[in-house]
């Protein structure tokens, strides 16, 4: 006689905030997302609607979405609310009270952030419960956006880094026939020029919920703000849907130049690969992305009320290089070579000049502890491109600083 020995199917229910159990509910919310995945390939919208529907009302998915905005890097930031969810018993209360009934969000706080240029970002920060509304409700998208998404789109995507969108340039312009002209594109303030009823027209996911976050405003000087396009740039939902207002131009390229790898490809070598915001296409010739390609991405970026930027957006060929996601791309004599860019290059030692700099009296370990995060973690970006001559640059002047630093400390040393 032998005995199944079988898990139950249903675990204990939860009582509080460390009752939970988590691996139960990441296995019932990957399940629900596979569905959601498959009925999107399918193309079966109304079984996606009703998944979709059944994963944000789960307690599995409301315990998740929570996790995350308690456990992340600004769990400690405030909404124009002040509330911050720090004890087990706020989170508790948190998962219970996660409900799309009688759901109204709250304006943004509007902060800024220094960009690269001089200019500052502007960034909207929502409350903790508008986050984890966004992080459930992304929890329904995810498969969909993933299963929709362009082949070549590497920006805010699962398992998807900026060394996999440089490895593909790579692809496209390190051959002997490679095409040899590039579109370097940039959207003109991508994330605040979204069209509103372009997003809540073709985004699959619950309209009306949508509709409030896009329209939710921003408080700024103790006065609120109306917000008539674009989305928040700082909440969590923000770049999937920026992402999917992007989607589509792959596909339509494609249509006008042929497939990879076919015959219509292989006359206008027109491949397009994209982080984010930016992206680049190559192209056979300068009049080929002047007169025919750049036109087709315009018409595509106005439907979703977007521009190209004027000053960013420029043509440019192999042999003379261009900078992208912080590294040079250019073909010296026909080779290929990718190294660090120099503006990033500048960039990068400005950071470390200060970081010293503003720290004269600190104890040497302390200093060490502060410089090897910043050191280790712009070598790891750089280490898989053509990057040694670079480092041994970087090397001799971070030593010339820390001579300099030491030559002060100990003045009175022969």
């Amino acid at each position: 006689m032998s005995v199944c020995l079988s898990t139950p199917a249903f675990s204990h229910p939860a009582t509080s905030w460390h009752t939970i159990d988590w691996n139960n509910c990441h296995r019932r919310v990957r399940g629900l997302q596979v569905r959601i995945a498959k009925a999107t390939k399918n193309q079966q919208w109304r079984q996606v609607k009703r998944l979709q529907r059944m994963l944000v009302r789960s307690f599995s998915a409301k315990a998740l979405a929570v996790r995350r905005v308690t456990e992340n890097r600004g769990r400690k930031t405030a909404g124009v609310d002040g509330e911050t969810w720090d004890t087990p018993e706020t989170k508790w209360s948190a998962v219970i009270r996660l409900r799309r009934q009688g759901y109204k969000p709250k304006p943004l706080r509007r902060v800024y952030i220094p960009k690269a240029n001089g200019k500052r970002r502007p960034l909207g920060i929502p409350t903790m419960f508008d986050r984890a509304m966004q992080a459930l409700y992304l929890m329904a998208l995810d498969p969909v956006s993933e299963t929709t998404a362009d082949r070549n789109s590497y920006g805010f995507r699962p398992q998807r880094s900026t060394a996999d969108a440089i490895e593909q340039i790579f692809v496209n312009l390190s051959r002997k026939n490679s095409a040899q002209w590039i579109l370097e594109g940039d959207i003109k303030g991508c994330f605040d020029h979204i069209s509103h009823d372009w997003i809540t027209a073709n985004v699959p996911l619950d309209r009306c919920i949508v509709r409030k976050w896009l329209k939710a405003g921003y408080m700024e000087s103790s006065q609120w703000n109306p917000t008539e396009a674009g989305t928040p740039q700082g909440g969590i939902i923000s770049p999937v849907l920026a992402n999917m207002a992007l989607d589509g131009l792959d596909t339509v390229l494609e249509s006008h130049f042929g497939k990879k790898n076919t015959k219509a490809s292989y006359k206008t070598k027109v491949n397009y690969v994209r982080y984010a915001d930016d992206f680049v296409i190559t192209g056979i010739s300068r009049e080929l992305l002047e007169q025919e390609v750049k036109p087709i991405v315009q018409r595509f970026m106005a439907e979703r009320g977007l521009t190209l930027s004027a000053e960013k957006t420029l043509i440019t060929h192999v042999s003379d290089g261009f900078d992208f996601l912080g590294q040079n791309i250019r073909k010296y004599n026909g080779k290929l070579l990718i190294k660090p860019a120099k503006l990033n290059l500048k960039v990068f030692l400005a950071k470390i000049k200060a970081l010293i700099k503003g720290h004269k009296t600190v104890p040497a370990w302390k200093l060490i502890e502060m410089l090897n995060p910043v050191i280790r973690g712009w070598a790891n970006y750089h280490r898989h491109v053509v990057s040694k001559e670079t480092f041994s640059y970087v090397d001799y002047r971070i030593w010339k600083m820390l001579w300099q630093w030491c030559r002060r400390r100990h003045a009175k040393s022969p």
